[in-house]
């Protein structure tokens, strides 16, 4: 496979965004800048592209994939219920690097949750990755774009090292601005928990309320409760 380098510039937006947003829709992958690291995109309502990711990754197919959207408006398509704790979160911290855990609706599959019934979602800051949302249509898994076990992908020559000959196209957007990945959280019983440390802080959440860490990040038993958390492997159920 051709892997191309595809830059972020006029054309981009008037006509390249348009023909990756197609590729994504007929299950290819593409990967994406993001605020935090780069992204491996594939349809997140699609079985197929999820195992391709998992493949072209390296990554066991238990470990969820983070679910990125265009903005707020797309969430109840994807998720069962939103909270007024969510709602808060989004109001403040989207877009930008903090990805919240819902329950999720059948339309995503669990090829893409890691077999969970709950979802992942984050809005990402970049306009160029919020670009190739709407005009892919779907929302786009997306975990960092590089072969598990490696350094997370902060440069578009990071995602090429490793992702090279395995996908379509590599969205060139120049470094990513923050360089660690997204705060995972999830709201259980009107306090937010936070599975994942990541560019939002403990300090940042607790502005919107009730905010502690998971009291599981470091046990190694049971199944991943978040994305990336493989080496913390433990079992959520949503609240």
């Amino acid at each position: 496979m051709d892997t191309k380098r595809i830059h972020v510039n006029e054309s981009y937006y008037k006509e390249e965004v348009f023909k990756l947003g197609k590729i994504l829709r007929e299950g290819g992958l593409v990967a994406f800048p993001t605020e935090t690291v780069y992204g491996l995109g594939g349809n997140a309502l699609d079985a197929d592209a999820a195992k391709k990711i998992y493949a072209a990754k390296g990554r066991p197919s238990d470990n969820p994939l983070i679910v990125h959207v265009s903005g707020r408006d797309e969430v109840e398509k994807y998720v069962e219920h939103v909270g007024s704790i969510e709602n808060k979160l989004m109001e403040k911290f989207w877009p930008g690097p903090l990805t919240i855990v819902f329950p999720k609706k059948d339309i995503i599959p669990k090829e893409t949750s890691g077999g969970l019934d709950t979802v992942a979602l984050r809005c990402p800051q970049n306009a160029a990755t919020r670009a190739l949302i709407k005009a892919a249509g779907v929302p786009l898994a997306g975990p960092s774009a590089n072969i598990s076990g490696r350094p997370s992908p902060t440069t578009a020559d990071d995602v090429f090292h490793d992702m090279n000959g395995r996908i379509s196209a590599v969205v060139d957007d120049g470094p990513c601005n923050i360089g660690l990945e997204s705060t995972i959280i999830g709201v259980e019983n009107g306090e937010i928990v936070v599975y994942r440390p990541g560019g939002i802080t403990l300090e940042m959440l607790q502005e919107i309320g009730p905010a502690r860490m998971d009291s599981n990040l470091i046990v190694d038993t049971g199944h991943p409760k978040a994305p990336g958390l493989a080496l913390a492997m433990m079992p959520f159920s949503p609240k």
